[in-house]
């Protein structure tokens, strides 16, 4: 499928994700909405000869209609983003839209189509009924399991865009949309290159902290339907538990660290591993006591500093709050889709007892070149680039290890199972997640484990498959997780949910086309986060 562009011309075009009709437009910063002075088109009227216009729904805060309409082609739903005029000043809006089509993910909008007509330019996305995050805490402030749940869809979506290298740039409670059945989409991506990866992050703790509250912590968000949080004569800001009752203390930490600059914020690649080792039937980790350590993904250094570096505001009365102490779990996680599906929930804490101690920070962990070797189906040549594999853990992505070149079949030629590199962690660790860069898409691979040590034959292990048993120089090494079809240039493998492990191994079974009938894979870097 070719990757969708803003166009001049009527045309079909491929689809491509989600949308919702609610929420739509950046954020004002600092500033009244500008007024944009455009004409109106008529319910009824069809554009590029395939999207009839059925109802004008609202004008977004950058002065954009939005309408609910109709592909006359595909006879379904879609909403219409329309932009007067159209030309260089809609190309921020376009640019955005193309951008987000690239990402397919279930709490990501997606684009059917991106027009300019010069007079005006508008996008064509997917029609889901639904409220957003706004219009939801315009009642008052949601239960803190469903209010951590939607923070939880979000750092997942946002996790998805930073593997490709982008920014997400426009979280606000607008922007986060909660649809009838239960999904959290977010919307309306910009495509600024002064947005930041860590801006998101932080823009994730000031939505659970909306919906904890019903309160923005962010003053100069510019107008919003969304009242200011309670600050002191200074301006600064009230911690959620101070705003209201029953937030477990936890999930309050969690919010203001990662509102605070003062501290640093995990990449969301390792918030999303963290909170991927959690399953529906093993509670809800975020409500599993005060000291359950949810938000113990900073750094060492800022973990052992006392006192704790903080950001919080009006510590009057703090000494008065009731400390909630939560007697054992919460039952089975809650999720909004009502289908039983489980949604990642989680945190740094105590898991259950047959999960083993976890606490402390998240940190990768640093591997040295002995520590990594080849793997190689038995069947293999055993000399595929020995003495490159040190480029996967040298921390620099613009060197690669790549196997050979193999003609005809993505599957190694069909000459051999696969190959793979061996992690030695040094000791038994408590693997949170794996991060693996390649240099292209297509790859298929799993994660593989064992805390038996493979005989050492040098550079390089050889592997023996049978079903779906892997042995490397004789060790059973167990599947972790689910293998990772097609994957991206950025793959995160969550790690072993219940036990310590010292050997890790990254088996990869498909190559990523090259053209020309040939297939190889390269790896940039891989990084293993523990606790």
């Amino acid at each position: 499928m070719c990757e969708p562009t803003a166009r001049h011309v009527p045309g079909v075009r491929p689809e491509g994700g989600r949308v919702t009709q609610n929420g739509e437009g950046q954020e004002a910063l600092g500033a009244a909405p500008q007024v944009l002075t455009f004409g109106a088109p008529a319910v009824g009227e069809v554009l590029a000869e395939r999207y009839r216009l059925e109802e004008h729904v609202n004008n977004d805060s950058l002065g954009r209609q939005l309408w609910r309409g109709a592909d006359v082609v595909l006879r379904r739903p879609v909403a219409v983003v329309l932009r007067y005029p159209g030309g260089d000043s809609a190309s921020e809006m376009l640019s955005a839209a193309v951008a987000s089509s690239r990402i397919v993910h279930p709490h990501l909008v997606g684009v059917y189509d991106a027009i300019d007509e010069s007079e005006r330019a508008y996008v064509v996305r997917e029609w889901v009924d639904g409220s957003s995050l706004r219009d939801l805490v315009s009642d008052g402030p949601l239960d803190p399991d469903r209010a951590a749940t939607i923070a939880c869809a979000v750092a997942d979506a946002v996790a998805a865009i930073h593997g490709t290298g982008m920014a997400h740039g426009n979280i606000h409670p607008g922007t986060v949309l909660i649809a009838a059945d239960g999904r959290v989409v977010l919307a309306d991506a910009r495509a600024d290159e002064a947005t930041t990866t860590e801006a998101d992050l932080r823009a994730i703790g000031a939505i659970l902290y909306c919906a904890l509250t019903g309160y923005w912590p962010h003053a100069e968000a510019g107008p919003t339907s969304v009242p200011d949080a309670i600050r002191d004569s200074g301006g600064n800001l009230a911690a959620p538990r101070q705003v209201r009752g029953g937030v477990p203390s936890p999930l309050d930490e969690l919010t203001m660290d990662l509102l605070n600059p003062a501290l640093p914020v995990p990449s969301a690649d390792v918030l999303v591993g963290e909170l991927g080792r959690f399953e529906q039937t093993s509670g809800h980790p975020l409500f599993m006591g005060e000291d359950s350590g949810f938000h113990g993904f900073d750094s060492a250094a800022v973990a052992a500093a006392a006192p704790r570096p903080t950001n919080r505001k009006i510590v009057v009365g703090i000494a008065g709050l009731i400390v909630i102490a939560l007697a054992g779990v919460l039952g089975a996680t809650k999720v909004l889709t009502g289908r039983g599906d489980p949604v990642p929930q989680g945190g740094g804490g105590k898991a259950s007892a047959s999960a083993g101690a976890r606490s402390g920070p998240i940190t990768d962990l640093k591997l040295s070149a002995d520590q990594v070797r080849i793997l190689d189906d038995v069947k293999g040549n055993h000399n595929e680039l020995d003495t490159d594999v040190k480029k996967t853990v040298d921390g620099d992505p613009t060197t690669v290890w790549r196997t050979d070149q193999y003609q005809g079949d993505p599957n190694f030629g069909t000459l051999k199972s696969g190959m793979g590199l061996l992690f030695d962690l040094g000791s038994e660790k408590h693997v949170v997640s794996v991060k693996v860069q390649l240099a292209t898409p297509g790859a298929t691979m799993e994660l593989r484990a064992s805390s038996a040590p493979p005989s050492d034959t040098g550079t390089y292990a050889s592997v023996t498959t049978e079903g779906n048993a892997l042995k490397i120089n004789g060790a059973d090494f167990t599947l972790v997780g689910e293998v990772k079809q097609d994957a991206g240039t950025t793959v995160v493998l969550p790690g072993p949910p219940d036990s310590p492990v010292r050997y890790l191994a990254i088996w990869i079974t498909k190559l990523p086309p090259l053209g020309g009938g040939k297939y190889q894979v390269g790896v940039q870097d891989v990084a293993v986060s523990v606790q």
